[in-house]
């Protein structure tokens, strides 16, 4: 995640204690803000169900209402969660599917704040009625976010189902007015990048303060709409207008928790615009992101799947790479084997990213990126980030660095 807020505009965000290792900047008590990124334990996304009541077009596990899963019950499901504290990870956050599907979903959810673990729930909002809203807060969840792609009938479509925007508005009410802190999750296509500045007006109209962009991750059936993922510069166009309203709602003296996701080079990218609006700043914003390492301590250290069979992955996309099954080996044995393949590449990129990630000299701040999206695109993990928007002049790719990856056979076509 590339905190807008935090990084362009200079504000006290929650997640601050753990991305860039800041104390008193969201950790709740017994919490150790990591000395070291590579340190951190994953947050942990659960799909603890395949079950959905919604068609969205870009679902990166393929959930529907009758799609088969060995879903793990709910003595299984406590056990993962006892070796999760223990482990010390500092977030479980239930998604789907539909969370709110699962019948045991707030069982789960009291029992894992009962030892101590930071539970949050990813959803589409539709069910969120004003009793399952105090059920959220009365078992202590610590953050809902709920994904909107669009406004009206632009998420509707995204959403396969008609009135999926109205219902989700009503749940986004409903948590607000239970107290809960609740947030809004968009992937960006080219199906709604032109409704941003609608999306903007939404959230001062329902007053919302944390909504975390994602750039859209070809998996699942997000395979079927590769073709509609954002061109470079309509990237470098959206993350431009998340700036500047971010910047807006700072000098309006709106408290902010803006994100982009899935996309490291976004932080590359706030970094250039600094260095030239505001060189100091830019300095600080160097500082925070060669600790955070990007890419480099995120899929396979700082984040971790388990899926609704109770498969291990890298990530939530990496669901066509198992690295382990909850039922036969706990989560922290699984994650902590030093020669499983992937995770021993995912720990050490800089001995196997290739082509011109390589030789960017943002590598240390980037880290290569997601290289689920790398395989997904290209059929190898260490190829370069096919969604950097980053020309090669802006990344120090020289005539040089060009002729050295053409002898070395690294030279992969990048999408426009």
């Amino acid at each position: 995640m590339i905190n807008i807020s935090k990084l362009y505009c200079g504000e006290v965000t929650p997640g601050d204690w753990l991305r860039y290792g800041k104390k008193v900047s969201g950790e709740r008590a017994g919490e150790i803000v990591p000395k070291k990124a590579s340190e951190r334990r994953p947050i942990v996304v659960w799909n603890i169900t395949r079950a959905c009541n919604l068609k969205c077009v870009h679902c990166y596990n393929d959930s529907g209402a009758d799609k088969a899963a060995n879903e793990l019950t709910t003595d299984e499901a406590t056990a993962v969660l006892d070796d999760l504290a223990q482990f010390g990870v500092p977030s479980t956050l239930f998604s789907g599917g539909e969370p709110l599907m699962r019948k045991d979903l707030f069982e789960l959810i009291g029992y894992a704040v009962g030892l101590g673990l930071c539970a949050v729930i990813s959803t589409n909002g539709t069910l969120i009625d004003v009793d399952t809203a105090r059920k959220i807060k009365r078992e202590g969840t610590s953050y809902v976010g709920v994904s909107l792609d669009g406004i009206g009938e632009v998420n509707d479509k995204f959403r396969g189902v008609v009135g999926a925007f109205d219902r989700a508005v009503k749940g986004i009410r409903n948590c607000q007015d239970a107290g809960v802190r609740v947030g809004l999750r968009l992937t960006l296509t080219r199906r709604n990048v032109q409704d941003l500045e609608r999306l903007f007006e939404f959230f001062e109209a329902e007053n919302i303060e944390r909504a975390c962009f994602y750039h859209l991750v070809p998996s699942g059936r997000g395979e079927e709409i590769a073709d509609e993922d954002l061109t470079h510069a309509q990237s470098r166009a959206a993350v431009d207008m998340i700036l500047a309203k971010t910047r807006q709602y700072k000098e309006e003296g709106r408290k902010t928790d803006i994100l982009t996701v899935d996309n490291h080079v976004d932080g590359v990218y706030l970094y250039l615009k600094l260095l030239g609006e505001d060189p100091e700043r830019a300095s600080d914003v160097w500082k925070l992101l060669s600790w955070n390492g990007g890419g480099l301590y995120s899929s396979g250290v700082g984040i971790g799947c388990i899926d609704f069979n109770g498969k291990v992955h890298a990530d939530q996309f990496w669901w066509h790479y198992e690295l382990g099954d909850v039922r036969k080996k706990p989560f922290s044995e699984i994650w902590a084997e030093p020669d499983e393949p992937l995770l021993k590449g995912l720990r050490d990129r800089r001995a196997y990213v290739k082509g011109r990630c390589r030789l960017c000299r943002f590598f240390s701040v980037c880290g290569g990126s997601l290289r689920v999206r790398a395989d997904l695109h290209f059929g190898d993990s260490w190829a370069p980030e096919p969604a950097c928007y980053l020309s090669d002049e802006e990344i120090g790719l020289d005539e040089a660095k060009k002729g050295e990856l053409e002898r070395s056979g690294e030279v992969f076509e990048m999408p426009e």
